[in-house]
């Protein structure tokens, strides 16, 4: 058995080793020194075999000052009992063959903790970034949920979309390679979430609760904390702002990410009488262990708006990225770091593009992290299309239709090919899976339904259901499912036979669950009559969609093979827009104490940017305006978010968080020189701009970044001219 005291140290060893390391360099030297396995698994060294040298050190560390203490000969057993020192100690496998190569070496990263960078000086910017070297922490350690606070630092800083993808990849990078366990929990902090989007788990905080709770943990008067709130409008700053003045006999352990996320998470799923006051406490906690802009974003969260601008796209292109530059499921250390390295500029980026496309295909048909993660990690990017697939109980987003002004742009764009022609109607889009068959996926509107009159209700009428714990004995809005389209039965994925395949496997029951209305004709005047009898039946037009060519389903694509026939298609534009709600303009005259106008803005999916496309005053009532002054003002923050682009005379009196969609008619689209709108895809310098905008409704079924895309403007702008140039 060796003697640990019995080494002594070499001159020229790496000069890193101070002197309280010496124990540090005395087991790479054990390491280094035998090539026998049986010697390091021996039974744990006795405390009488390990000299006072060690001891001495402690001593030594604690009073730096005290010249007087000498290190004693080590020949001479110390007074000191050290066992705490190795109590427990894993005593770590011999590293045979370690590399000498300075980045990969796990030796180094094992006995060199002193190099290990702060989690405060954590920088995934870099261009030159690397996995190892550049965290900050080591091989099969937790991440610090300060390196994830960092890089929510960076990316609320920058504007530019592939540089966000970059600096979040390089966490991803780090991650994968050294505590890929926790690769999950960071994807979910990213996106804010607390698991799967389709399970709607939420923490159901308010924000007085919040504020008070943060009061709790920093010892300042909530009064003050509201003011500073209402000044600000982002809690997550005051909380960053709010010092503790909070005695504590211990300083509390810093924050883990997956701790953090493991926190929220209990928060989401307490329930009862007593569980505020248990959110409450894992709240304090969370904000006590803060440190620097850790707050800010805990706070963040907990409100539910992460205000940084990173959008699940990117979360996505970045995850794919960083498992494709570098690899999971290397031993450590890795022998790739850069799997693109070589390629050029171009043939990197196609590559990456490639690869991103991959993950987001995946995604799309099982939008499941908990499932997507551990395969990406086991398997590789290239393997998900084999392990992810459409999968019955996990929802997927729909195919959607484009827009047409007229009969005979719906015959001139599907010319030869057949078609069929149904009811649009004004309801909810719906997945339905059928526990009596063994597998089953349809696609459905949910409408509300009146089982006297057995008419459809009004989407508004359907808004008012509740959605959640519902009691079967509390419902009054009945609600009928109509199905038109069938995407998995038994294994088995219809492409051209999907309807009959649907009317072959179900029996429609009145007022519960029917087929969609159909007709298939290429009839101009048969289409005509069957649109008037849509809106007879309360629908909104029709859905012309081809029937055998190009007739598979493209899950959460907008196809041209499915274009949409709405009855007011001859009053204008011939689709209602969906717009985000980013800045609102206070009341005068009648509308004082309100805001009397709103800037609204489509959502550009190229660059994740919200860009103005018009202001809107009209389509309210008095009523809907005091509602919406009450529901925004929470949503007020101190300046535009880097991701909005506007014209300089539209600026807003209030700028809002982009929470918020709504439905929007206007008369026709037109260039504009002041917003932003669809900018350089129709007029180089210039925008588009609605002219007459009139608000129709709230859509509380979108989120901010399904909102009419800028591409979507421009084609719509593109068909305005297409119509007025045919005109005499």
């Amino acid at each position: 058995r060796k003697q640990l005291s019995k080494r002594k140290p070499e001159e020229d060893d790496n000069s890193y080793y101070s002197h309280e390391n010496r124990s540090s360099k005395r087991w790479k030297e054990d390491l280094d020194g035998d090539d026998s396995e049986d010697k390091i698994n021996e039974k744990p060294m006795e405390v009488e075999e390990v000299k006072s040298e060690n001891a001495t050190l402690v001593e030594h560390k604690t009073d730096k000052n005290a010249k007087e203490k000498e290190i004693p000969d080590s020949s001479k057993p110390s007074s000191k009992s050290i066992s705490s020192f190795f109590e427990n100690m894993p005593i770590p496998k011999r590293l045979n063959k370690v590399s000498n190569d300075e980045s990969n070496s796990m030796a180094d990263n094992f006995l060199k903790p002193s190099l290990t960078l702060e989690p405060t000086e954590y920088n995934p910017t870099k261009s030159s970034y690397h996995p190892v070297h550049d965290a900050c922490w080591g091989p099969g350690q937790k991440i610090p949920y300060m390196a994830v606070a960092r890089t929510f630092e960076y990316i609320e800083e920058e504007s530019a979309r592939l540089k966000i993808i970059e600096t979040l990849s390089n966490l991803f990078r780090s991650v994968i390679v050294l505590s890929p366990q926790d690769l999950l929990p960071c994807i979910y902090l990213c996106l804010n979430r607390l698991g799967p989007a389709y399970e709607g788990l939420e923490l159901g905080i308010g924000k007085t609760i919040l504020m008070k709770a943060l009061a709790q943990a920093t010892g300042r008067q909530l009064d003050q904390i509201k003011a500073e709130a209402a000044e600000k409008g982002d809690l997550g700053v005051v909380a960053e702002n709010s010092r503790t003045t909070q005695g504590t006999v211990f300083a509390p352990p810093k924050l883990g990410a997956a701790a953090v996320f493991g926190k929220l998470q209990a928060i989401g799923h307490m329930a009862g009488s007593s569980s505020m006051n248990k959110k409450i406490d894992i709240i304090k906690s969370l904000f006590v262990a803060c440190r620097h802009s850790e707050a800010r974003y805990v706070a963040r969260s907990l409100e539910g708006k992460l205000r940084i601008g990173l959008a699940e796209q990117s979360v996505l292109s970045a995850l794919a990225q960083a498992a494709s530059l570098t690899p999971p499921g290397q031993k450590f250390p890795p022998d790739v770091l850069d799997a693109a390295k070589g390629k050029s500029a171009d043939a990197r980026k196609a590559w990456l593009d490639e690869r991103a496309l991959i993950v987001k295909q995946a995604f799309c048909e099982l939008p499941n992290y908990n499932i997507i993660v551990p395969v990406l990690l086991e398997h590789g990017v290239e393997s998900l299309p084999q392990y992810c697939k459409i999968t019955p109980g996990i929802p997927l987003k729909p195919m959607l239709a484009h827009p047409t002004k007229g009969i005979g742009e719906v015959l001139k764009r599907f010319e030869e090919a057949a078609f069929t022609c149904e009811y649009k109607y004004d309801g909810e889009r719906a997945q339905v899976k059928n526990s009596t068959v063994e597998s089953c996926i349809l696609d459905a509107e949910a409408v509300a339904w009146d089982p006297v009159s057995k008419q459809i209700l009004p989407f508004q009428v359907l808004t008012t259901r509740k959605r959640k714990d519902v009691d079967a004995a509390e419902i009054r809005v009945q609600v009928c499912i109509y199905a038109f389209d069938m995407l998995y039965l038994n294994g088995i994925k219809p492409l051209s036979q999907r309807r009959t395949l649907l009317h072959n496997s179900f029996t429609e029951v009145e007022g519960q669950f029917l087929f969609a209305t159909s007709m298939d004709t290429s009839n101009v005047d048969e289409i005509a009559e069957f649109l008037e009898h849509s809106i007879k039946d309360s629908c909104e037009g029709l859905m012309v969609k081809t029937l055998e060519v190009d007739a598979t389903y493209e899950i959460a694509k907008r196809s041209h093979n499915w274009l949409k026939l709405k009855k007011d298609y001859l009053e204008g534009v011939g689709d209602t827009l969906d717009l985000a709600v980013i800045g609102a303009y206070l009341g005068k005259g009648k509308r004082a104490g309100t805001y009397g106008g709103f800037l609204l803005a489509c959502y550009d999916e190229e660059s994740e940017e919200f860009q103005s496309i018009c202001k809107i005053g009209t389509g309210f009532s008095d009523e809907d305006l005091e509602k919406l002054h009450n529901s925004l003002k929470d949503y007020v923050i101190p300046q535009p978010r880097p991701y909005y682009r506007w014209g300089g005379t539209v600026e807003p009196d209030h700028w809002l968080e982009a929470q918020h969609v709504w439905e929007v008619k206007c008369a026709d689209l037109s260039i504009s020189p002041i917003h932003r709108a669809a900018s350089g895809l129709v007029d180089e310098e210039k925008g588009i701009s609605l002219r007459f905008p009139r608000f129709l409704r709230i859509r509380d079924d979108k989120k901010p970044e399904e909102a009419t895309s800028s591409a979507q403007v421009a084609e719509l702008y593109r068909q305005q001219q297409q119509i007025q140039n045919q005109l005499p």
